[in-house]
Formats: structure tokens, C-alpha cells, sequence
């Protein structure tokens, strides 16, 4: 069995809050967190917080477990984005699990950082 510490698949977008929208963006995060408490996949989920940017704190066991994360919150983040501005994202995994996704995520034109050393499996 796969060392998931290793394998898995982080998903990492900041969000910049358009002016004074951060507590209505602030008021959805418990809506995104209910959502993603049902998925298999997830390994963690969580958002932080630096003035006016918001990142998002998530990891999943495979390709698979993105793509169904984005497709669970796909309506939350469209509403999202219409406070706030998505700045960057980034997929850092295994390469079989990131060229899953390039197809999937390439609209959303995100740095691909490909895991070169890990510990022992």
C-alpha cells in the first residue's frame, strides 16, 4: 500500500477578497467545510487567512479525489468568485497523479510542482 504522507495530491489556491466582501467570504467557509467532510478522499481541508487573501488548505489520496472535491464545490465557488478573485493555484503531487489533472485543470492554469523526494515507502 502506498505511503499516502507521500502520494497524495495538495490542490493550493489563494483567493484575493475584493473590498469588503472578506466577511461574507469569511461566512461561506463553514458551507465549504460541510461539503468536503463527505468526500473519501480528502485528507484535509481547511482555509487561512492573511489580511484580504484567503488560501485554502487541502490535500486528497489521488487525481480522482481533486477532481470530485472541485465538482462537490463547484456552486460555492463560483459564488465565491464573485467576492474574490482566484490569484494562483498550484497542484503538487506524484507526476501519474498531476497528468491526470492537466487536462481537467488546464482553464485554470495552475504551477505544477511534481514531488522529486519523499520518504521511504
Amino acid at each position: 500500500m502506498p505511503n499516502m504522507r507521500s502520494n497524495f495530491v495538495s490542490l493550493h489556491p489563494y483567493f484575493k477578497v475584493h473590498p469588503g466582501k472578506l466577511e461574507a467570504v469569511k461566512s461561506a467557509f463553514p458551507r465549504f467545510i460541510e461539503k468536503t467532510t463527505v468526500e473519501k478522499e480528502n485528507l484535509f481541508y481547511g482555509f487561512s487567512v492573511n489580511g484580504d487573501e484567503i488560501f485554502c488548505r487541502e490535500a486528497y489520496e489521488s487525481a480522482k479525489g481533486v477532481l470530485a472535491h472541485l465538482d462537490n464545490v463547484g456552486a460555492l465557488l463560483t459564488e465565491m468568485l464573485t467576492m474574490a478573485d482566484l490569484t494562483r493555484v498550484e497542484l503538487h503531487g506524484p507526476a501519474e497523479e498531476l497528468e491526470k489533472l492537466k487536462a481537467p485543470l488546464a482553464h485554470l492554469n495552475p504551477a505544477w510542482f511534481t514531488l522529486e523526494a519523499r520518504l521511504p515507502l
